[in-house]
């Protein structure tokens, strides 16, 4: 059984969990929606918040607003992890904004980051790539030419085999349809 099949089943899974909440049934899917995803979503909260009391108060706020959004859920438009980190970043920047969050550290004991990859940075790059998933083959290529190796457009038509005029059009309509499916997933794609 390959990768994709498996992601493909656990993916129906979820979103089928997803929709016995919204039909009212929250006890089991709830259940095993958080032994999913509690860890995960601690970790971000303890990232994103640099407080464990804080980050939990995050998960179980974020499993509130699971049950309380399921219905609005559409697995053609992400996976549930996606949903389930849009909703976490969300509940964490409300948390940072409540002025009881906000505890009042001497400047030298503030730490930054271990990492230079932020929860937030983590979240992006799964959003994104799920957006570039919903693109065409054609309009995925080109914006991966783009983006990940650097190449002009006169560079991608001479590679691909294809009139400039061609490569200018995917290019244009590939970002126009990349910034709606992100703005679909509820990623600010003006960022």
């Amino acid at each position: 059984v390959s990768v994709a099949v498996v992601d493909d089943r656990l993916a129906r899974e979820e979103a089928e969990l997803v929709a016995k909440v919204a039909a009212g049934d929250i006890g089991t899917p709830v259940a095993e929606l958080y032994r999913r995803y509690a860890g995960r979503l601690y970790r971000f909260g303890v990232r994103a918040l640099g407080n464990a009391g804080l980050a939990e108060e995050m998960v179980q706020e974020c499993f509130v607003r699971l049950w309380r959004t399921a219905g609005r859920f559409d697995a053609n438009r992400g996976s549930v992890a996606a949903y389930l980190f849009v909703i976490a970043r969300s509940v964490a920047s409300d948390v940072r904004r409540r002025p009881s969050s906000r505890p009042l550290v001497p400047v030298g004991d503030v730490q930054l980051p271990l990492h230079a990859d932020s929860a937030d940075r983590i979240l992006e790059r799964v959003i994104v790539h799920e957006g570039l998933d919903a693109l065409s083959p054609a309009h995925r290529e080109v914006l991966r030419l783009v983006h990940e190796e650097g190449l002009t457009q006169s560079q991608i038509a001479e590679r691909l085999g294809l009139p400039l005029g061609t490569v200018k059009t995917r290019l244009f309509h590939g970002r126009r349809a990349l910034r709606a499916a992100l703005i679909e997933r509820g990623f600010d794609a003006t960022t």
